[in-house]
């Protein structure tokens, strides 16, 4: 199973995204555990991807798929923006007392706590997150 989606970075395109989990949810018959780490992972990847890597310009896209290993039952959730990436090994501490007030900069800890396995590739402008089902 293979479905891909692109859409403009616009925020309230995160909607699409939602809508996107929502309907895996139901053809994979997900669990409400991993329904709930994937939904607050993905959208988070989504909105960074939106904000962050194509910085809000409605005239670059957003592109997510997803790809389920039937034998494995490992979902592999991608997300690509056209920005041009970022340094994913220096990132703050969100969980350090300096930045736990700081109300941003918790995505992607929150992708990495709440799924298997993160990869990136193209210099960060995609990112792969693993679950297991």
């Amino acid at each position: 199973m293979s479905t891909t989606i692109k859409f403009a970075s616009k925020p309230e395109n995160i909607t699409i995204v939602e809508q996107f989990v929502e309907d895996l949810r139901i053809k994979l018959n997900m669990g409400s555990t991993v329904y709930e780490d994937i939904i607050v992972a993905f959208t988070e990847a989504a909105n960074n991807a939106m904000t962050h890597g194509n910085k809000e310009n409605e005239e670059k896209n957003v592109e997510v798929w997803c790809k389920l290993d039937e034998r494995s039952q490992i979902l592999s959730l991608v997300v690509r923006d056209e920005g041009p990436g970022f340094d994913y090994f220096n990132l703050p501490d969100p969980t350090s007392p300096e930045n736990i007030q700081r109300v941003n900069g918790r995505g992607v800890f929150l992708m990495r706590e709440l799924s298997h396995a993160v990869f990136y590739s193209n210099r960060g402008s995609t990112v792969d997150m693993l679950f297991s089902l």
